[in-house]
C-alpha cells in the first residue's frame, strides 16, 4: 500500500494500519468513521459494530495487582487507578455493566444507558427521568481504584466492590485472583453459617424422626417438640438463611429470578407455614390434620433445607476457587526481588516493582528471571515450560531474548530488563486467560434461553403441584400438597444450567495458558473443534520464520559486494524477516557501514523501492522486473534450480539495470512434520498459502501431506482465499504470524496467531499459541474437543437432573410405587448437582495435551 499524507489509523476487525484515503471500505457507528484493509473486515464489521469497537476499549483487567489497558498492536500500559472508558452504571441498579458485553441498552436525548438485564432496561423505558438526574447526563464512569468484581455466570456485570449479582443471586468474585493466603470473606462466612445451623438442626431433625420410635414417640409429638423445634429452627432460617431471602428478595425487585428464588420461596412456606401451625393451630384447616387430628409441623425440613443449600454454597465456592487456580499459578511465577547492577559495579536485591527498563540484572543458577529482557553477558538452559509447554531447556546465549517467570537451570547470565511490570509476557498472558474465562461460548445460548423460563415455569409447576394433592392426593391432602410444592420448589436447580459452560471455559483457558494455547475469546474455542480445513502461511508458521542468506548470484559484470551493499542498505528499513536475513548475511560476508536510504517505500506484494546514494534501488520479486521491463541474464534453469531447492529468490536493481539475485532459506519448524500428520489424520484438509513462487512452495510442500498449495498469492489475497473456501461450507482456521496474515486471521471462523509473530497478528487471532509451532494447534483443537465435550456433560446433566428431578419431587412416582421426595432429599439432590457440574468441569485441569 502506498503512502499518504494522512494519518494512518487501525482496521477495527484485523488491526491493520489503514489510510484513510486508501481504505476499501469506511463505515459510521456512534457518530464516528471506522476504515478498513478489505470488504470483507467492513462486512464483518456492519453486521456487529460493538463486537469489534467496544472489546479495544474493555474495562482494566489488573495485572499483577495493577490495572491494564490495552490498544491494538500495542503493548499494554500500566496505570494507577485510571477510570474505564466504558465500564458505566446501569442507571436503574447502580451496577456496573461493560457495554461490550451488555445485552440490554436504550436510548434517551441522544444517549445510550445500558443495563445488566432486560427488567433494568424495562423500568429504564417506562421513565428514563426517574433515574437520570438531568436531562440527557451520561451514566457515570466507575474508576476502580482496586480490584473489581464480576459475577461467573454472568460476566458482563462488574462493579468494584463484593456483593450479589442481580441476575443469578451468585457472590460476585475477583476479576483477578490474589497470590495473598487470605481466606475468601463468603467462605469463611458461610462455613460459619454451616457449621453453627448442623449444630441446630441437627436436634431438629432427631426430634421429628423420634415418632419412629416407640420410646420416644409420646416426646416428638407432644407441644413441647414442636415449641423445642421452632426455638432451634428459628435461628437456622432467619439467621443462617437470611442471605438467601436477601439475593430472592433482590431477585423479585429485579425480576431476574434465580435459584435463591425458589430456595427463599420453599425454605419460606415450610417455615411460616409450621410458625403458624405452632403459633396458632386454629387457622390451620382439618385438612392439613393427620388421622390422629395432630397438626404436622415441618421445621425440620425448613432447618435442614437451610444447612444443606449452606453446605451447597461451602462446597460450590470452594470448588470454584479452583478454577482459577491457573491464574495463580502463573501469577506464582514472577519472583517478589530482582538483583541488580548497579552503576560502581555492585549488586543489590530490589523489589520487582522498581526494576525498569534498561535495568541489568543478574540471574543465577536455580533462579527465576524476574522480567523480560535480553540475555547480555554469560550463558543458561532456561526452562520455559511453565510459559510455551516446551518441556526441553533452551539454550541461551547473548543477544538472545529470555521470558520472565521461566526458570534458569544452569549457567549464569546477566540480562537487560525491557519489559516490566504489566507489560511483560507473563502479565499479559494472564491478563489474556482472565478475559477468556469471561466471554460467553455460542453454546451457551441454549441454557440462557432455558434459564429465562426455568424459574417462573418451577413455580408454576410448584402451584400446580400443590392443586394436584389438594384435589386428589390421599389424607392429609393439604400437608402432602405443601411438602410436595416446596419439594418441587428447591429440587429445581437453574445454577446447574447456568454453571455448565462458563465453569468449563474458566478451567479449559487456565489449562489452554498452562500448555501455551493462549485463548482470547470462548467462541474460537468452540468452533475450533467443528473446524474442517487449516490454512497457513508458509513463513513463521510451516517454517521457523528465520531465513538465512545462502545464495549470491550478481549479474555479469556487476560486484558481489556492491550487490550486498545496496540490498542490505534498502532492506534495513523493512520489516520483513527476509530483509533480515538480507542485512544478518552482508553483515556475516563483511559490509560493514551500510549507507542511507531515502524515499524508502514498500510495493504490496512485488517488493521494496528507496534512493541509495543518488541512485534508485529496486529489490523483489520477478514480478517487480516485469513491471520495469528488466530481464535476468541468470537462465530460467539456474533460478528454478534455487527454487526446487526451497529457496527464495529476490532481485536487485539500480537505476532500471539488475545487478543480480539472493537466494534466501527458511529451514521447516522440527515439530511441522508430526503435527501436520496429527492434524491431516484427525481429518482436517490442509492449505498452505505462500507469496513464494510455486517451485519453492512445491519444494516445501512436498515433504508434507498437504492437500493444496496456493502459490504466488499476494498479502490482501489471502482474506480472499479463506472468504472462497468458507463460501464452499469449509469451517475454516487460519494460522499466521505477520501483519499481513491480520486480515485473513480476521476473515477465518478461527484466526490462530504464532507467539513468535506481530502484536497485530495476535489482536486478529482467537488462539494464540506462545511457542509459535503447529503442535500447538494440535494441542489447541484437542483443547477444544475436550472442552465442548465437558460443556456437553454438563448441559446433559443439568437438563437431566431438572427434567427427572422436579416431576420426582411433584409425585409422579407415588401412583406406582408410593415413592415421595421429602422437601430434605430435594436440598441434598439441588446441592449435588450444581456441585457435580463444578467437579465434572474441573477434570479438565488433568487434560493431557
Amino acid at each position: 500500500m502506498h503512502s499518504t499524507t494522512s494519518q494512518p489509523v487501525k482496521d477495527p476487525v484485523c488491526g491493520m494500519d489503514v489510510s484513510p484515503e486508501s481504505a476499501k471500505g469506511v463505515s459510521t457507528f456512534e457518530g464516528r468513521e471506522f476504515y478498513f484493509c478489505s470488504k470483507s473486515c467492513q462486512q464483518r464489521f456492519d453486521e456487529a459494530p460493538a463486537k469489534f469497537v467496544e472489546p479495544r476499549r474493555q474495562a482494566p483487567a489488573m495485572s499483577l495487582g495493577l490495572p491494564v489497558i490495552e490498544l491494538p498492536g500495542k503493548v499494554p500500559e500500566m496505570i494507577a487507578a485510571a477510570p474505564s472508558a466504558t465500564t458505566v452504571k446501569d442507571p436503574v441498579c447502580g451496577m456496573n455493566v461493560e457495554p461490550a458485553l451488555a445485552k440490554w441498552s436504550d436510548e434517551w436525548n441522544g444517549q445510550t444507558y445500558h443495563f445488566c438485564g432486560k427488567s433494568c432496561r424495562d423500568r429504564f423505558h417506562a421513565d428514563p427521568s426517574r433515574f437520570i438526574s438531568g436531562a440527557g447526563k451520561r451514566a457515570e464512569p466507575e474508576a476502580p481504584a482496586g480490584s473489581l468484581y464480576t459475577c461467573p455466570m454472568d460476566p458482563e456485570i462488574v462493579r468494584d466492590r463484593p456483593g450479589s449479582c442481580p441476575i443469578c443471586g451468585m457472590a460476585l468474585e475477583p476479576m483477578m485472583p490474589s497470590l495473598n493466603d487470605d481466606a475468601n470473606p463468603e467462605l469463611v462466612e458461610m462455613t460459619r453459617r454451616f457449621w453453627i445451623c448442623l449444630a441446630l438442626s441437627l436436634p431438629v431433625l432427631i426430634i421429628a424422626m423420634g415418632e419412629m420410635v416407640p420410646a420416644f414417640r409420646s416426646f416428638a409429638t407432644s407441644r413441647t417438640a414442636t415449641w423445642v423445634q421452632l426455638a432451634l429452627a428459628a435461628p437456622v432460617v432467619i439467621w443462617g438463611g437470611w442471605p438467601f431471602f436477601v439475593r430472592g428478595w433482590a431477585s423479585v425487585v429485579s425480576r431476574h429470578f434465580n435459584m435463591f428464588t425458589l430456595i427463599a420461596l420453599g425454605t419460606g412456606a415450610a417455615f411460616l407455614y409450621s410458625l403458624v401451625a405452632t403459633l396458632a393451630p386454629g387457622l390451620i384447616p382439618e385438612s392439613f390434620t393427620t388421622h390422629g387430628h395432630a397438626i404436622p409441623v415441618y421445621f425440620e425440613a425448613a432447618a435442614v433445607i437451610t444447612t444443606l443449600v449452606l453446605l451447597g454454597q461451602v462446597l460450590e465456592i470452594r470448588a470454584r476457587s479452583q478454577t482459577n487456580s491457573a491464574i495463580k499459578s502463573l501469577l506464582g511465577l514472577t519472583p517478589k526481588t530482582a538483583r541488580r547492577l548497579e552503576a560502581d559495579g555492585s549488586e543489590q536485591d530490589v523489589p520487582l516493582e522498581q526494576v525498569r527498563v534498561g535495568d541489568r540484572l543478574r540471574v543465577r543458577p536455580g533462579e527465576k528471571l524476574p522480567v523480560d529482557g535480553v540475555v547480555e553477558e554469560g550463558t543458561g538452559a532456561v526452562n520455559e515450560s511453565m510459559v510455551t509447554g516446551e518441556p526441553i531447556p533452551v539454550e541461551k546465549r547473548p543477544g538472545d531474548p529470555v521470558i520472565g517467570g521461566t526458570i534458569n537451570g544452569t549457567g549464569g547470565f546477566v540480562m537487560r530488563a525491557e519489559r516490566v511490570g504489566a507489560e511483560t509476557l507473563l502479565s499479559q498472558i494472564v491478563r489474556m486467560v482472565a478475559q477468556a474465562q469471561r466471554t460467553r461460548a455460542p453454546i451457551q445460548r441454549l441454557a440462557d434461553l432455558v434459564s429465562s423460563y426455568f424459574v417462573p415455569a418451577v413455580v408454576g409447576v410448584s402451584i400446580l403441584t400443590f392443586l394436584g394433592w389438594t384435589l386428589f392426593g390421599p389424607e392429609p391432602r393439604l400437608a402432602h400438597a405443601l411438602v410436595n410444592a416446596v419439594a418441587v420448589l428447591i429440587i429445581a436447580c437453574p445454577c446447574a444450567l447456568g454453571l455448565a459452560t462458563p465453569m468449563s471455559i474458566m478451567v479449559a483457558s487456565g489449562r489452554g495458558a498452562q500448555a501455551g494455547v493462549l485463548i482470547k475469546d470462548a467462541e474460537a474455542l468452540e468452533t475450533l473443534e467443528k473446524v474442517d480445513t487449516l490454512v497457513f502461511d508458509k513463513t513463521g508458521t510451516l517454517t521457523e520464520g528465520k531465513p538465512s542468506l545462502v545464495t549470491v548470484m550478481p549479474e555479469v559484470g556487476a560486484d558481489e559486494s556492491e550487490l550486498l551493499r545496496l540490498a542490505a542498505a534498502i532492506e534495513k528499513g523493512s520489516e520483513h524477516p527476509l530483509a533480515e536475513a538480507i542485512v544478518a548475511g552482508a553483515k556475516e560476508r563483511g559490509i560493514g557501514d551500510l549507507p542511507m536510504v531515502e524515499g524508502f517505500r514498500s510495493l504490496t506484494g512485488l517488493g521494496v523501492t528507496g534512493t541509495v546514494d543518488g541512485r534508485t534501488i529496486v529489490l523483489g520479486n520477478r514480478a517487480i522486473l516485469d513491471e520495469m521491463g528488466i530481464r535476468p541474464s541468470s537462465t530460467a534453469e539456474q533460478i528454478e534450480k534455487l527454487r526446487e531447492a526451497g529457496q527464495t529468490t529476490v532481485f536487485v536493481a539500480a537505476d532500471g539495470k539488475l545487478l543480480g539475485l539472493l537466494g534466501t532459506a527458511d529451514p521447516v519448524k522440527k515439530s511441522a512434520h508430526e503435527a501436520l500428520d496429527r492434524l491431516h489424520a484427525d481429518g482436517l484438509r490442509l492449505i498452505m498459502l505462500t507469496g513464494d513462487n510455486r517451485t519453492t512452495a512445491g519444494a516445501i510442500a512436498r515433504h508434507f501431506p498437504m492437500d493444496e498449495v496456493r502459490a504466488e498469492i499476494l498479502p490482501e489475497q489471502k482474506a480472499n482465499e479463506v472468504k472462497r473456501l468458507q463460501s464452499e461450507g469449509r469451517i475454516v482456521a487460519m494460522a499466521g504470524d505477520g501483519v499481513n496474515d491480520a486480515p485473513a486471521l480476521a476473515q477465518a471462523q478461527v484466526g490462530i496467531a504464532m507467539g513468535t509473530g506481530t502484536d497485530v497478528a495476535m489482536e486478529s487471532a482467537g488462539i494464540t499459541l506462545l511457542k509459535g509451532d503447529l503442535g500447538g494447534i494440535a494441542r489447541a483443537r484437542t483443547l477444544s474437543e475436550a472442552t465442548m465435550r465437558n460443556i456437553r456433560q454438563n448441559l446433559a446433566f443439568a437438563f437431566l437432573y431438572n427434567l427427572l428431578g422436579v416431576p420426582i419431587a411433584a409425585g409422579v412416582l407415588y401412583p406406582f410405587f408410593g415413592i415421595l421426595l421429602t422437601p430434605m432429599l430435594a436440598s441434598a439432590a439441588m446441592t449435588f448437582s450444581s456441585v457435580s457440574v463444578i467437579l465434572n468441569s474441573l477434570r479438565l485441569r488433568n487434560l493431557k495435551l
